[in-house]
Formats: structure tokens, C-alpha cells, sequence
């Protein structure tokens, strides 16, 4: 995995600008914040990211893959604001599952998600060596 940064562009936080891989594929479906039952714990931002993340590392170990492997990741929130105040919880559950690997990310406020509780949707794609 090559992270590509131009020479010159101010270095990104918290994502990549690019990432150039090759080998397998993995792709995980947008994970919301519910539990292995489909069930949701809380209403709460921070804690559905915890859980979404969570969702995908364990989906991404089914196939052979770790949060290491993570070249994509697209985030669609509900509500911007309500993201951008729970960054620092967002960021704590991050560094925890997925570690200090920053990926290539986009973040996208939508209209609705098609589950009704979900406040964040998430989804990846990863790359094995």
C-alpha cells in the first residue's frame, strides 16, 4: 500500500489523498450503528460510530482482513453538525478499533438512512497484500 501525497499539498489529517494497492478485495457493506442482532444500543452519535467500526472490523476479519487494510472508507451522516461536535468522541472509538491508520475517507451528509435509528452509515473497502 502506497499512500500518495503531491509534493507540495499541505498533509491531510485524519485521512489520505490517495492510496495506490494491489492484491484482494474486500467490501463492506455500509455498517450502521446495531449490534450482531441488528439490534441498536443507544441514539447516540458517538456511540453508533463505536459500533458501526466495530461492525466492519469484524465483518473485514471474515474476510481475512484487518482495520491495516482499509485503502477507502465513505461516511454518510445524517447531520453535519452533529458529526462535527462528536469528533472527539468519533476519534477516540477510531484510534481504538481501527488504530492510526487514515485511509482515503469522504464524509457525506444525506436526507436519511434506511434504517430509521441510524445516525451514521459506514462503508470500506480494504485491500490484502
Amino acid at each position: 500500500m502506497e499512500f500518495l501525497q503531491p509534493e507540495g499539498w499541505a498533509k491531510p489529517r485524519g485521512y489520505a489523498n490517495g492510496i495506490s494497492a494491489s492484491g484482494r478485495m474486500v467490501f463492506v457493506s455500509g455498517m450502521v450503528g446495531w449490534d450482531s442482532q441488528g439490534v441498536f444500543h443507544t441514539d447516540d452519535f458517538a456511540g453508533q460510530v463505536r459500533q458501526a467500526l466495530a461492525n466492519i472490523v469484524a465483518v473485514l476479519a471474515e474476510g481475512g482482513a484487518g482495520p491495516e487494510h482499509i485503502v477507502r472508507m465513505t461516511w454518510y451522516v445524517l447531520d453535519k453538525k452533529e458529526y462535527v461536535a462528536a469528533w472527539p468522541e468519533i476519534g477516540a472509538a477510531y484510534r481504538e478499533l481501527i488504530g492510526r491508520h487514515f485511509p482515503t475517507m469522504s464524509a457525506v451528509q444525506v436526507a436519511g438512512l434506511v434504517e430509521d435509528r441510524a445516525r451514521v452509515e459506514i462503508e470500506v473497502t480494504a485491500v490484502v497484500p
